[in-house]
């Protein structure tokens, strides 16, 4: 276990990828490239634009190439936009959209693979390998996920090493980093931990990031968890947004607010504007139709009302 904390955290807000991808009605093209633009200019790095999947699976994105291409028509200094990419075909259409950087994803449970991507765990990864090359050949970044990292809505508890297999072979493949996905937020700081440690010693600690949902309320104490085990990336999703279609009553990913609240008072940097991002996740929530989902936002929104004259 590391001994001290990281100084600086780079946090990647998934939410208009992986958080409106699972929101019923259909969100404009429009709000979304707001979305975008509003985490850039509240001081975000990486966030991740969209997905290159088939509209019939993920109607959601259907707007991909439109929501990539007006985001890079116009930039944030400093900003990565990543989007997801499936397949060969997700990505030669990414692009030529403009992709700068890729993101591919699979799973440490064989139940959960063929559930969400439809083959198994050896298939999906065999499907990556042609975007890594073709993505090193363009000069493409790719990063990896990997889902169902310590518990799956259909096997129950993940094996650590499985999850260690599948992020060694998507290093060994070419990506940059691998995000460690609890999709059903069932992990707790010792079941992370462990997970970790089987991953770490096949992966450097600086290759990883956790991405975890906050189902049981645990997310926040799984990042603590991770910053003790030296991981310094974790991916988060203003307002809340997002779920997981594949496990029932799973709930979407950590809020970025809550994660820089945290990183916020022990003294670690993320570069972020924190009251901004409050501003950004009631915003996208009253488009929504709803309020935030996380308890930083609603705590620090009902002092500014009662601070209101």
């Amino acid at each position: 276990m590391s001994k001290s904390l990281p100084q600086r955290v780079r946090i990647v807000d998934v939410g208009p990828r992986d958080g409106l991808q699972n929101e019923k009605q259909l969100v404009s093209a429009d709000t979304k490239v707001e979305l975008i633009r509003r985490l850039g200019a509240a001081g975000m790095k990486s966030i991740e634009v969209t997905s290159f999947v088939s509209p019939k699976w993920v109607p959601q994105m259907g707007d991909n190439a439109e929501v990539l291409c007006r985001v890079l028509a116009a930039p944030a200094a400093g900003v990565d936009y990543p989007v997801l990419t499936p397949n060969l075909k997700g990505f030669e259409a990414a692009l030529a959209a403009g992709a700068k950087e890729v993101a591919v994803f699979g799973a440490a449970s064989e139940s959960f693979s063929q559930k969400n991507i439809n083959c198994s765990i050896a298939e999906s990864l065999a499907r990556f390998r042609p975007v890594t090359e073709a993505a090193q050949a363009a000069g493409v970044k790719v990063r990896g996920y990997v889902s169902c990292v310590v518990g799956c809505p259909y096997e129950g508890a993940v094996a650590p090493e499985k999850v260690a297999d599948v992020a060694e072979t998507l290093i060994s493949m070419g990506c940059y980093e691998v995000s460690l996905g609890d999709t059903i937020g069932s992990g707790n700081p010792v079941t992370v931990q462990r997970m970790l440690e089987a991953v770490a010693r096949r992966v450097p600690v600086a290759q990883l990031a956790g991405h975890y949902h906050d189902t049981y309320g645990m997310a926040v104490a799984n990042i603590v968890a991770s910053m003790q085990m030296g991981v310094a990336v974790f991916d988060a999703s203003v307002g809340g947004l997002g779920g997981c279609p594949y496990a029932a009553g799973a709930s979407g990913n950590v809020a970025t607010e809550d994660v820089v609240w945290l990183l916020k008072g022990m003294g670690i940097d993320t570069g972020i504007d924190f009251e901004a991002v409050v501003d950004i996740a009631a915003w996208i929530s009253a488009e929504l139709g709803r309020s935030p989902a996380s308890r930083v936002a609603r705590a620090v929104l009902a002092k500014r009302a009662q601070s209101a004259p």
